[in-house]
């Protein structure tokens, strides 16, 4: 079999024009800026008792239908990837099983749920962080803190930026970064754009999907918030517009240690209050500009570098920094396109040529 050169010529140019428009217009969608009706959360690891109700609240809203832990049938998940169509309204049930992970612990297996760290059956973990003897908390010295991860939702979306199916998107209004798992192709690109290490992939499952926190979106229309805050005792974690939030950090942040506040409890709106002692914040507001800025927002009597936090993150939306590797993709792929047609061209005619020798032979 051979090609000929117009033929290698005509396949070249179709390639190459089908690969380069291809190439996601990543700047011109992703947006700097902080959408109108921006929602987030407020983590105040001061406040935190480690009780993780929270991740447990999470695990049981999110088991719902809509939910970002809800598992339909794998029939019906093949079939909306196969055909690139949303989940059908009509489902055969309205929530799964909240995945619990009680593996791991020697004495624990079936008992209580106890994730070591954020997976595809967990969205959300609250750690520890404890250093000598541990005995006083939120302190750097001899102390001990508590710390929460979780996705931070971006204002620019790493994740989003270089997800080449679109599985990854972002509320235009509210700004929360959610997935469509009937898009996603698996190619795990979000895994290794996010700075904070948050998407993890069900590498347990059959029809595996990726997985994070999506501030509990499906929960708004409904009159809800997100899960965590809910049932936050301590007001350790709170829900709000983003503007407002970053109002109530900086205020808590400028507070003198040892000043009476009345901290508010679930969401910033909701009137309830609990009277403490501000215990004093180390370092920044995390999450008011790494990676372009976020929508949940940390505040911690220890420093974040300390907790493990990632110090090199820019204050940068990082779209910026992907973009210039993303747009030399379809390239890439021309390259590869251009290389094998030729050497396929190359071995083609050697293998006739060579064919055509032997028959005159004989």
């Amino acid at each position: 079999m051979t090609i000929s050169r117009r033929g290698f010529l005509k396949g070249v140019a179709t390639s190459g024009v089908v690969l380069a428009t291809g190439a996601p217009a990543v700047e011109a969608r992703m947006s700097k800026d902080l959408p109108p009706e921006a929602v987030g959360l407020l983590y105040d690891a001061t406040l935190c008792v480690g009780c993780k109700s929270c991740m447990v609240n999470c695990k049981v809203q999110n088991s719902v239908l809509g939910g970002a832990l809800y598992h339909q049938n794998m029939a019906a998940g093949v079939k909306e990837a196969l055909f690139c169509t949303p989940p059908a309204i009509a489902v055969e049930k309205e929530s799964s099983p909240p995945p619990y992970e009680t593996a791991g612990i020697k004495g624990n297996e079936g008992v209580w749920d106890a994730p070591q760290d954020l997976s595809g059956k967990t969205l959300s973990i609250i750690k520890v962080y404890r250093t000598g003897s541990g005995e006083k908390k939120d302190s750097p010295v001899n102390g001990y803190a508590f710390f929460k991860q979780q996705c931070l939702h971006c204002i620019t979306p790493a994740c989003a930026s270089v997800c080449p199916a679109g599985a990854f998107k972002k509320d235009p209004v509210n700004g929360s970064v959610y997935y469509e798992a009937y898009r996603c192709i698996g190619c795990r690109y979000c895994q290794i754009a996010c700075p904070f290490n948050v998407p993890r992939y069900e590498w347990d499952s059959a029809w595996p999907e990726v997985r994070k926190c999506q501030l509990c979106r499906h929960r708004y229309k409904e009159g809800k918030y997100s899960a965590c805050a809910e049932s936050c005792p301590t007001g350790a974690t709170i829900f709000g517009k983003v503007t407002e939030l970053r109002q109530e950090a900086q205020k808590r942040f400028a507070m003198k240690p040892g000043t009476d506040y009345n901290y508010p409890l679930r969401t910033l709106a909701s009137g309830d209050t609990t009277l403490r002692k501000v215990s004093g914040y180390a370092d920044r507001i995390f999450g008011l500009s790494e990676a372009g800025g976020t929508q949940n927002l940390m505040l911690s009597g220890i420093s974040f570098d300390l907790l493990g936090f990632n110090k090199d993150i820019p204050n940068s939306a990082l779209p910026d920094l992907t973009w210039a590797y993303i747009a030399k993709i379809p390239w890439v792929f021309l390259g590869v396109f251009l290389g094998g047609t030729t050497l396929h061209a190359i071995t083609s005619r050697m293998y006739a040529k060579g064919k055509d020798k032997g028959e005159k032979h004989d």
